[in-house]
């Protein structure tokens, strides 16, 4: 049977150190000294474990949290997404678990958007320069049209069996350029889910560490204090840690093989991929419509706003270039592939202007019967350790980090807590038994 996903952690212990089960709010409360978590990773899987942590631990636990990212909050491959959001796949159907990943990112979103517009909250991103007027998210919808004939049956099957709460409704081509006026719609049909939104993922990160930080300051009870503390730094190693904490939870995807303990030893593909951000230039008159929605095709268009867009994305399979950097030369050959792709469904792009090229390197997760799934579980026998639950993955969130991202961190958080990797489903913890 699968754990419940979004119930409350159950801080019981199954931690077997000496051959004694011990509880970590027990030796946190006998010792009176903070249990202590090191969190790797600054984007949706580091962040969501954090929220979840401070939000599952127990008001009475002394908790101290260290976040390491030598990028910053959303500085990786996060960051770099087009943000997105529903729980399809490319052709509308319905992914395993969609429906509690789609209700609880959704909340993750409410709860970051409703930080940034805190009073408290938007002081403290004036004073670190950011820029505070950029939305969180934009509900607008998502249109996917239908290009062929060997798909159009079946995007009519899976649309049938959608969630009350992301609706999916085929509509013709006069229905569809009421929505974007220059949208393209060879076969008449086209899929519209108005419920599903677009991110800001870095501006969405954001506001969840701003959420976690005023969570940590919420008033404790005894010895109930929540720390945490944000280091711009790298970690070369995770043995370096040793010692000094009680876990250790690793959420820096394509960069876990790079710690010499992990390396070669996780079932993960790298995939480097570019965005295109485009401007409509100050001659022309022709707004994206306000309440235009993102479109899905071959190329994606994710709407910033009337003026603002971006494209995406490239797949490039086997790269080791984790930079966000774009150079010029690789910018062009990424326009190359992504305008025609685009303009096949929205002509008017060939009006826009290139602004800038933003990269991220995913780490692609194997397929499994259920899709392509997240890793998750504890690594202590990968890193070489005797003690038991100390050490921990959340990876491999592939190209639908943002979809997974809130459930998957629940879920890891529960089993961090409870020192119980039995906690989470096995169909997370089954990349364990690939031969590698």
């Amino acid at each position: 049977m699968l754990a419940d996903w979004t119930s409350p952690a159950v801080v019981h212990g199954d931690c077997r150190r000496s051959r004694t089960i011990t509880s970590p709010v027990f030796v946190s409360s006998i010792s009176q000294r903070p249990l202590r978590y090191a969190v790797l990773g600054a984007g949706f899987a580091g962040l969501s474990v954090v929220w979840h942590l401070l939000k599952q631990s127990p008001k009475e636990l002394h908790l101290r949290i260290d976040i390491y990212d030598e990028a910053g909050i959303g500085g990786g491959a996060s960051g770099v997404s087009g943000g997105l959001l529903h729980p399809y796949s490319p052709k509308v159907k319905l992914l395993w678990r969609g429906a509690e990943c789609w209700k609880e990112c959704l909340n993750l979103v409410n709860i970051a958007e409703a930080a940034l517009g805190s009073e408290e909250s938007n002081l403290e991103v004036r004073e670190s320069c950011q820029t505070f007027s950029e939305f969180v998210v934009r509900r607008r919808g998502i249109l996917r049209p239908a290009t062929n004939m060997k798909t159009l049956n079946l995007l009519n099957d899976n649309a049938q069996n959608c969630l009350p709460s992301c609706r999916i409704e085929a509509i013709d081509k006069d229905a569809a350029r009421n929505l974007v006026p220059d949208i393209c719609v060879p076969l008449n049909t086209a899929f519209y889910m108005p419920d599903a939104v677009n991110i800001r993922p870095q501006r969405y990160l954001q506001g969840l560490f701003l959420a976690c930080k005023n969570l940590a300051k919420e008033p404790a009870s005894g010895f109930g204090e929540k720390e945490l503390y944000l280091h711009q730094k790298s970690i070369s190693n995770l043995l370096e840690l040793e010692g000094g904490y009680d876990a250790v939870i690793v959420c820096v995807g394509a960069e876990a093989d790079t710690f010499p303990e992990l390396s070669g030893k996780l079932p993960l593909r790298t995939c480097r991929g570019i965005v295109a951000c485009m401007e409509l230039p100050d001659n022309i008159r022709d707004d994206y419509p306000e309440h235009g929605p993102s479109i899905l095709s071959d190329a994606w268009l994710a709407v910033q706003g009337s003026r603002s867009l971006l494209i995406g994305s490239t797949w490039e399979w086997k790269s080791r270039n984790m930079s966000p950097y774009v150079s010029i030369d690789e910018a062009s050959k990424a326009l190359d592939e992504l305008l025609p792709k685009a303009s096949a469904i929205y002509p008017g792009i060939k009006n826009w202007r290139f602004t800038r090229a933003r990269g991220g390197l995913r780490a692609m997760p194997p397929l499994t019967s259920n899709g392509s799934l997240p890793l998750l579980g504890c690594i202590d026998d990968l890193v070489g350790e005797n003690s038991s639950c100390k050490y921990w993955l959340f990876g491999g969130l592939g190209a639908r980090g943002l979809l997974y991202h809130g459930c998957l961190g629940n879920l890891i958080a529960q089993a961090v807590l409870s020192c119980n990797e039995h906690l989470i489903p096995s169909e997370f913890t089954s990349w364990k038994n690939i031969n590698r």
